[in-house]
């Protein structure tokens, strides 16, 4: 085991490891008592939290005002089983395996009702961000959230539907149709993912581009017809796709992206770059009348179709995990997220540690 889970005596409380950032650059784990469900909510048995980019942000204090709030415990990608519910939630969904939607909208703004629930006027709330994530033993949350998923599930590869369901919002927004000329650009977890979405589509041609040339068999064996790095890429390529969907979170990767696309083409933006950077010419945009899109995390549609294409066996995931670490070994999950190392992709940590 990670920690501490200890059972009740003498009416003690039961309880977990939860890790806690308590500003950028601080982590520690604690010992806390294990959260009853209120009327609504659910606790999860968390199996695996995942770390990305956005984890490393928080880590670093790089995250953008507002998107964030001290003292924290991380986690927005995760999987589990929920263990106890409260009042007004189906018993039945007690012993499911189940992910879950990180923001916490409200339900009644205008945007809500539309299913913008990533867009909700009352304000940004987000599990793992400014509300308790899953790098701990347990997650409560409300059960409104949660997408069941099959007994057989496998828990690690579930822990990345969280990205998958944001590739899917990119997916859904691309609209791509049978016989198009699509690209990938960016190689990392979402990358690799788009490429399994979009390869669903039927593409005439389906190009990968990123800087790491060591992902060219992995994009080839989820569905890429082709791959190049920037300086290989012909020139012939450029302004040739119908769509492009860009997953690399830089400035350049948003500007070599559009570089790709036919007059009129369809441009998805997911990549968070820093801010300040530099973005698209909007000369370009407008002149070639390309049509950008942007997804910043995952409405419930998406989230339905990205776990509807994984229960039905279509979406790998598994492959895509390099590490699987203890709780206690937050510091090195981060080291190694920002390692640059060719043989790191996703790691996870396990709050109830290693089997």
């Amino acid at each position: 085991m990670s920690g501490t889970e200890d059972a009740p005596r003498d009416g003690a409380p039961v309880t977990e490891d939860a890790l806690v950032l308590d500003g950028p650059g601080s982590h520690r784990l604690e010992t806390r008592a294990v959260a009853e469900p209120g009327p609504g909510d659910a606790r999860v048995r968390v199996h695996a939290s995942g770390i990305c980019g956005s984890d490393r942000e928080i880590y670093q204090g790089n995250r953008p005002e507002g998107y964030v709030r001290y003292p924290i415990t991380p986690g927005h990608e995760w999987s589990g089983t929920v263990e106890a519910v409260g009042a007004g939630v189906p018993a039945a969904l007690v012993g499911r395996k189940v992910v879950g939607e990180g923001f916490r909208n409200c339900q009644v703004c205008d945007r809500c009702h539309a299913g913008d629930t990533t867009l909700c006027t009352a304000g940004y709330e987000e599990t793992g961000f400014t509300q308790p994530g899953a790098m701990a033993t347990t997650l409560t949350l409300p059960a409104r959230l949660l997408h069941p998923l099959a007994d057989d599930a496998d828990l690690s590869a579930a822990a990345l539907l969280e990205p998958a369901a944001c590739v899917a919002a990119a997916a859904l927004k691309a609209n791509a149709q049978p016989g198009e000329r699509v690209a990938v650009v960016g190689s990392g977890t979402l990358g690799m993912i788009a490429v399994q979405f979009l390869a669903a589509a039927s593409p005439a041609e389906l190009l990968v581009v990123d800087i790491r040339r060591d992902r060219e068999e992995l994009s080839l064996s989820f569905g890429a017809t082709a791959f190049h790095t920037p300086d290989t890429l012909p020139e012939a390529e450029a302004g040739t796709y119908d769509i492009v969907v860009e997953t690399a979170g830089s400035a350049s990767a948003a500007r070599d992206s559009a570089a790709l696309l036919r007059r009129g083409g369809r441009l998805v933006l997911t990549g968070l770059p820093a801010a300040g950077a530099e973005g698209l010419d909007p000369t370009d945009l407008v002149v070639r009348q390309l049509e950008v899109q942007t997804v910043f995390g995952a409405p419930p549609a998406a989230w339905a179709h990205a776990v509807r294409v994984f229960g039905a066996g279509l979406l790998s995931l598994l492959p895509l995990v390099t590490h699987e670490l203890p709780l206690t070994d937050f510091g090195t999950a981060i080291d190694l997220v920002g390692s640059g190392d060719p043989k790191v992709g996703k790691v996870l940590l396990r709050p109830r540690g290693l089997p």
